[in-house]
């Protein structure tokens, strides 16, 4: 029996709940511009080899790889309280005076690099690199002497982290990689180029976070506030000439390892990838002495609460939508039930009568979900009260029912087998970081956390399958599930979940079975109109992706979306500056919206 994973995909992809969200999936973020704190340790043993064309930017496709990396130091503790100005200035102090140690060993680092280097044009721009460092320790000092602590530095001695970070560098640029000849067995200029290449691997990806983080910090500055207290900081790092610095490192190290080979860039993977870990491991290790509401887990007291995470599935976890996947297998297998079909099996259409009955469903229901979507917005923009907007969702909810009602009659669901379904479940793309989130929660016992996912998905198996492909079998599942008879679907579903209404009832009905002996917490992450009422429900409602059905309605009845670091960044003000405390609670009208997974594990369980 053939693999039914949907490749590439039929026109039916856009079929019922992806018409339903209009919605294109996110991207990781472009690579910044940025610098060269804190590169890192020994690299790691060994990784797959990663070659990339050579019209590709090396850096780029790297900070995209890493992009969990950068969202962890975002939301560290430490990034939150420095962009909100509630960071303790002990802290602060603590952090210049380990940034010091490392800046001193990246100024010897790039000195190293440039004598390896073979090309007048790298040695100058490597000498530039190296200004822009001890530019960089000259701000430094004149933080020590605006704060009045010109001893700080000398009471710090460097700590682990810090040490791993100058060890890590230092080595580097001293030729000291895996796989490299001993520094006095370089026989070739070329050969001791590999260590200049190798040091900007080493060197692009501080500089690249330090660019990215000032810039996201420059824009939740408010252009009337003069007293935050990390303002000559942030200025810093989100310059012009500092993001300019960033972007000549980030195309020098394209430059130098152009003509390395697919072993030699993997080399450098490894290290950008051990830098930017290492550059987390800066971030979390900086001492703090004030209450932080990021990572949520922080202050989560097991013995007391309880964790409740809720997601939908369809292009909330998956690249493509389940319905699509389903119409597939039932195409792709009609081809062989063409000609001759055993007397005594369900009755099914050929491929063709398939193809044509789908493409019908799919735009009479595209159709009909637009003109619901407009019948329901109010005639001008409303306050933002649930009930209202409940009632509203009721209207969908019958529209929904409706469509897979025509959906039954229409027969295109019978005589799917079950193990076809399951092994294109097996080999369902999910979104990136997706499971590696729910890993790390199903893995910790000791949190007292529990994964509900709530989807109008048509057959749970298809659900489990992919979830258990990634070791993930403890999962509760709450969705719709086939009819089948020895292995082969009848056409019909049990129906559980097929609208908002039952959605929002199943996420109701889930809290309220819970022991009463610990306070729930609750997130719920979605990605649709669907998803709206479970979301302003929850404690924490995360918008992920971009659909702009839900951004619509949800804007037209008084929700706010708030981009999710922006949202922390004010909490954390506001909490420590008593003007409100860190209290989640659902229907408040606010949102979050995150561009990944990577921003939900962040948030949620930090490092």
């Amino acid at each position: 029996m053939r693999s039914l994973l949907p490749s590439p995909p039929y026109p039916i992809i856009s079929l019922f709940k992806l018409a339903r969200s209009h919605r294109r999936l996110f991207s990781s973020p472009p690579p910044p511009t940025r610098r060269p704190s804190n590169p890192m340790a020994i690299p790691p043993k060994s990784s797959a080899a990663a070659v990339f064309p050579a019209d590709d930017c090396l850096a780029k496709s790297l900070w995209i790889k890493f992009r969990r990396e950068f969202m962890l130091s975002l939301y560290s503790p430490f990034s939150l309280c420095l962009a909100s100005g509630s960071l303790k200035i002990d802290t602060f102090r603590h952090y210049i005076a380990q940034d010091v140690h490392f800046l001193k060993a990246s100024a010897h680092a790039c000195e190293l690099a440039e004598d390896c280097a073979d090309d007048d044009d790298a040695k100058l721009a490597i000498s530039e690199l190296r200004k822009g460092v001890l530019k960089e320790l000259k701000m430094h000092n004149s933080f020590v002497q605006e704060w009045s602590s010109s001893d700080c530095v000398k009471e710090s001695p460097v700590n682990t982290t810090t040490l791993k970070c100058t060890e890590f560098l230092l080595a580097t640029a001293s030729g000291k990689v895996e796989g490299l000849k001993a520094p006095g067995a370089l026989a070739t200029p070329f050969e001791k180029t590999k260590i200049a290449a190798y040091t900007l691997g080493a060197i692009t990806p501080c500089m690249s976070l330090y660019a990215f983080l000032g810039t996201e910090f420059r824009t939740l500055l408010d252009s009337n506030e003069h007293d935050h207290p990390y303002k000559k900081w942030i200025e810093n790092y989100s310059s012009e000439s500092f993001q300019a610095s960033a972007l000549q490192t980030e195309d020098l190290l394209d430059k130098l390892s152009a003509p390395l080979t697919g072993e030699e860039l993997n080399t450098i993977e490894k290290l950008y990838h051990q830098a930017m870990k290492l550059e987390v491991e800066f971030f979390y290790s900086q001492p703090l002495t004030q209450p932080t509401i990021a990572p949520l887990t922080k202050e989560h007291d097991p013995e007391q609460d309880h964790l409740m995470i809720f997601s939908d599935f369809d292009l909330t976890c998956t690249i493509v939508d389940s319905s699509a996947i389903l119409a597939e297998i039932a195409i792709v297998t009609a081809r062989k039930s063409d000609r001759n079909q055993p007397a005594g099996q369900i009755g099914r259409m050929s491929s063709a009568e398939l193809r044509n009955a789908w493409g019908l469903l799919s735009t009479q229901y595209t159709e009909e979900y637009e003109q619901c979507i407009e019948s329901i917005l109010p005639s001008e923009k409303v306050e933002f009260k649930y009930e209202t907007l409940h009632k509203a969702l009721e209207q969908l909810s019958d529209f929904e029912k409706r469509a897979n009602s025509r959906v039954i009659e229409s027969g295109v669901l019978k005589g799917l087998n079950r193990e076809d379904i399951k092994r294109a479940g097996k080999r369902l793309v999910l979104q990136d970081g997706c499971i590696s989130f729910f890993q790390k929660i199903a893995q910790n016992k000791s949190l007292n956390a529990n994964i509900h996912v709530l989807s109008y998905c048509w057959c749970g198996d298809l659900i489990r399958t992919a979830f258990s492909a990634g070791g993930l079998d403890a999962l509760n599942i709450h969705t719709n599930e086939f009819s089948f008879e020895e292995s082969v679907s009848t056409g019909e579903i049990v129906w559980k979940v097929q609208s908002p209404i039952d959605k929002i009832q199943a996420f109701n009905d889930i809290l309220q079975d819970c022991s009463n002996d610990r306070k729930n917490l609750s997130v719920y992450v979605g990605d649709s109109v669907g998803d709206l009422l479970c979301l302003l429900k929850a404690d924490i409602g995360i918008v992920i992706g971009t659909s702009s059905s839900l951004r619509r309605v949800g804007s037209e009845y008084g929700v706010s979306f708030v981009p999710l670091f922006t949202g922390l960044v004010k909490k954390q003000k506001d909490f420590a500056g008593g003007r409100s405390p860190c209290i989640w609670k659902g229907q408040s009208g606010i949102l979050y919206t995150a561009s990944s997974w990577d921003d939900i594990h962040a948030f949620i369980l930090g490092l």
